[in-house]
């Protein structure tokens, strides 16, 4: 029988990782090969499409929060304050920015996932993608898939385009996405693909588009489509029936909103027209990859 001390020995080994000084962890799951999803809340979340798609990926697959990591060194709590919830009417709870990972078991694939829902940080980014990035590789991770979704001017009563991309030719032709060439400024999330390819993972991004004359909806429709394009890729299975029931209902409120508008109505016709068209001569791929290097070009600077 193992001694006490050897015991607390073995705990504390489960309960931290080399390097990751910053990961708080519950227990460290034991998981096959599982790949890295990671969703960031804020400014590349249109529509909550991308928190939205990892909330669902996290209860249909049965996620087992293991981690988070603490928010003290990253974030500048003047610019995004904790908040305050009063709990069954009495107690004071204190909420901090937060950024959890998930272990899933995949009963219908040969791997396992690991879910992660953040907020973007406002300092030291290169250690807060080092923390999950140690996290990730200790599970024994290679891959590293990002979602994201952007305000675009698409209208909301076609298929909902979502853009592909990988970091490296390679993984582009394994996974049938488009490389990524974009140059500029760029948010957490190409500060953890960069860090993911120097330590040797495989790395890509999925970006929706979510109607701009309609930004402060939350987008079923765009969540589905994230949904779907990422299991496809992973060849994974996900029960979607929510979301489509909410997707038929998010296009059915939309498009009463618009009719009771002639000028969004107008405009809406045109993008419907444009949409038309544009499927007609060729994929429209091309043209939202112009799209998510504007937006990424845009970024606010504070």
């Amino acid at each position: 029988m193992a001694s006490t001390g050897a015991i607390g020995t073995v705990l504390s080994m489960r309960n931290s990782i080399e390097g990751a000084e910053y990961v708080r962890v519950t227990n460290l799951p034991e998981l096959r090969s599982p790949v890295l999803i990671v969703a960031f809340e804020g400014w590349n979340d249109a529509g909550d499409a991308a928190s939205s798609t990892v909330h669902h990926l996290i209860d249909r697959w049965n996620g087992d929060r293991f981690a988070d990591i603490d928010p003290e060194e990253f974030f500048d709590f003047t610019a995004l304050r904790p908040t305050v919830e009063i709990v069954d009417g009495a107690e004071r709870e204190l909420h901090w920015p937060d950024s959890s990972l998930y272990a899933c078991q995949l009963a219908d694939a040969p791997f396992d996932a690991i879910v992660m829902l953040g907020v973007e940080p406002q300092m030291k980014w290169r250690t807060f993608a080092n923390q999950i990035l140690l996290t990730a590789r200790a599970l024994g991770a290679e891959m590293i898939v990002t979602l994201g979704a952007l305000l675009s001017d698409v209208p909301h009563t076609r298929p909902t385009q979502v853009l592909g991309t990988a970091y490296d030719e390679a993984t582009a032709l394994k996974l049938g996405l488009e490389p990524s060439n974009y140059e500029g400024p760029t948010g957490i999330v190409g500060v953890l693909h960069a860090q993911a390819r120097d330590m040797g993972f495989t790395a890509a991004s999925l970006w929706a588009a979510v109607p701009a004359y309609v930004p402060g909806a939350a987008s079923p429709k765009a969540s589905l489509a994230l949904v779907e394009r990422l299991t496809q890729m992973l060849d994974v299975s996900v029960y979607t029936t929510d979301l489509e029931i909410a997707s038929v209902a998010y296009e059915r409120q939309i498009t009463e909103l618009v009719s009771e508008d002639s000028e969004t109505l107008e405009f809406v016709e045109e993008l419907e027209a444009h949409y038309d068209d544009e499927a007609k001569m060729r994929d429209s791929e091309g043209d939202l990859m112009e799209e998510v290097e504007q937006f990424l070009r845009d970024l606010p600077e504070s």
